[in-house]
């Protein structure tokens, strides 16, 4: 029997039963029954379980899911048409200048009251859109590619295999590509690379861009304002995905909806119906696009960040590309890395899992010469959530951009280091911190040199296209944003 990855209703079903507990129902009846038909009561670190489940073991599974689903649907409450500017917290976000203040806060202390580790550096204190954006965008799209793959080798590995790979290097504080040169076999044999990426991401290996889903979104959403405008809706990401976008190359909640979609579940059910990763990272990987090209405006990059994440997610997994988007607008615009989290907190429920953890780590950050020191209490904090969750991911981000005050090397190599999602986080820090470097030879070469101006991908006819044409479409769409006809990379 075929078994796919991340669809399988034995594997979902665990993941469900902590997602399910996550959002407060009580699921303890439900994951006795499957306990007791001998299903697996952890849920699996990949996307498949190691052993086949029986038929029956699998029908039950279904069972539980659908049952699960109908208690979901009956406790959802309506979503806000205009979500973003009933969420905020302050009707307008500061995007300029230092953080604001907290009661009880020293003037110039950063988002949740910590302490910056310096003067925040970034914001070119330019217009937001004008000549110099297209060179902002093709800073950020080279830092997001860059930050990927460095973190492509380690994807999945645990924190401890992270280090002891880049210490057996001299690569620890890690400061530049993963290698595999001079590690011992023993030592690779405990902690392998990642399969797939290793062959087209250790430094010794590298020659462009390879594919990755990271950078399969941005593309996407380039599509998707070219041929809708700002004014898209779910429905149009849901039409272009089923067009533009392989099956195969989606993951977690991504794949569960195109999967709903398929069976004719319509959007935003697509991002309920038995997917239990609702809650994940995938929406904040595709919040780029919409940050990039609403510079120096949170709100409307959340709006739209809101709008595509509803095909595939709910609650903190929407929340967290919300936040994502709103961070790169005001980072696009003039605004420092403090002052850019700070409006990319503006924009979500304070209240909410995923604000505070991005508040716990950026008051880590706040707190900890050392960032080692800082992941290791992320991990204490945050490591019962699985790896690819947005909570930690978020926190995570939040502290590495913090602590790196701004600084490209630092940005993507304290993130990669940090763990959990490697490549994704190491996307998004590369794309914050590239726009605060405000111009593509700000980035150190040793970053930027072995991309060598392309990038792979199964997406729209992108193959092979230079990043210096992404960011002139990119800018193109931020000054001309009504629907065109497709772009011709």
């Amino acid at each position: 029997m075929t078994r796919l990855t991340w669809l399988q209703p034995e594997d979902l079903i665990a993941h469900e039963f902590r997602q399910a507990e996550e959002e407060g129902r009580d699921v303890a009846e439900a994951a006795a029954r499957w306990r007791a038909a001998g299903g697996r009561a952890a849920p699996p670190r990949s996307g498949a379980s190691p052993d086949q489940a029986s038929p029956e073991l699998r029908g039950l599974a279904e069972e539980l899911l659908t049952e699960l689903g109908q208690e979901q649907e009956e406790e959802a409450a309506p979503a806000p048409s205009q979500p973003v500017r009933r969420l905020r917290t302050r009707r307008e976000a500061p995007i300029g200048g230092s953080c604001p203040t907290r009661p009880g806060h020293p003037p110039g202390w950063g988002p949740g009251g910590a302490a910056p580790m310096v003067t925040g550096r970034g914001g070119t204190g330019e217009p937001p859109a004008g000549p110099t954006h297209r060179h902002r965008v093709h800073a950020a799209w080279l830092g997001r590619a860059a930050g990927c793959l460095l973190g492509k080798p380690v994807e999945k590995l645990p924190l401890e295999g992270i280090r002891a790979l880049a210490k057996a290097t001299g690569n620890w504080p890690l400061t530049t590509w993963f290698t595999a040169r001079d590690i011992p076999r023993e030592l690779l044999t405990t902690y392998p690379w990642n399969r797939r990426s290793a062959p087209t991401s250790l430094a010794e290996n590298i020659d462009g861009m390879p594919e990755d889903d990271d950078l399969n979104y941005p593309l996407l959403n380039l599509l998707l304002l070219q041929r809708h405008g700002k004014a898209f809706t779910t429905h149009d990401v849901a039409t272009l995905w089923l067009e533009e976008l392989p099956a195969a190359r989606t993951f977690t909640a991504e794949r569960v909806a195109y999967r709903n979609l398929l069976n004719g579940v319509p959007p935003p059910r697509t991002a309920r119906h038995h997917n239990p990763f609702r809650e994940w990272i995938g929406a904040l990987i595709r919040a780029d696009v919409h940050g990039w090209t609403n510079p120096g405006d949170p709100a409307s990059a959340a709006e739209q960040a809101y709008r595509d994440a509803c095909l595939t997610h709910t609650g903190n997994g929407v929340y967290g590309a919300m936040f994502a988007a709103a961070t790169i607008a005001a980072a696009a615009g003039t605004a420092d890395v403090h002052a850019s989290l700070a409006a990319g907190l503006d924009v979500v429920p304070p209240d909410s899992r995923l604000a505070r953890a991005v508040r716990r780590g950026i008051d880590l950050a706040g707190a900890h010469r050392d960032f080692d020191a800082v992941v290791d209490r992320l991990h204490a904090e945050f490591g019962r959530y699985h790896w690819v969750h947005v909570v930690p991911n978020a926190a995570l981000l939040a502290a590495a951009l913090t602590h790196a005050d701004g600084d490209f090397t630092a940005s993507i190599t304290r993130v990669v280091s940090g763990g959990w999602d490697t490549d994704s986080n190491g996307a998004t820090a590369g794309s914050v911190a590239g726009l605060l470097s405000g111009r593509p030879d700000a980035l150190p070469d040793r970053w930027t040199a072995p991309l060598h101006n392309r990038l792979a991908t199964s997406v729209g006819g992108f193959h092979g296209t230079g990043f210096d044409t992404l960011a002139r479409l990119t800018a193109h769409l931020t000054d001309d944003p009504a629907p065109q006809e497709a772009p011709h990379p």
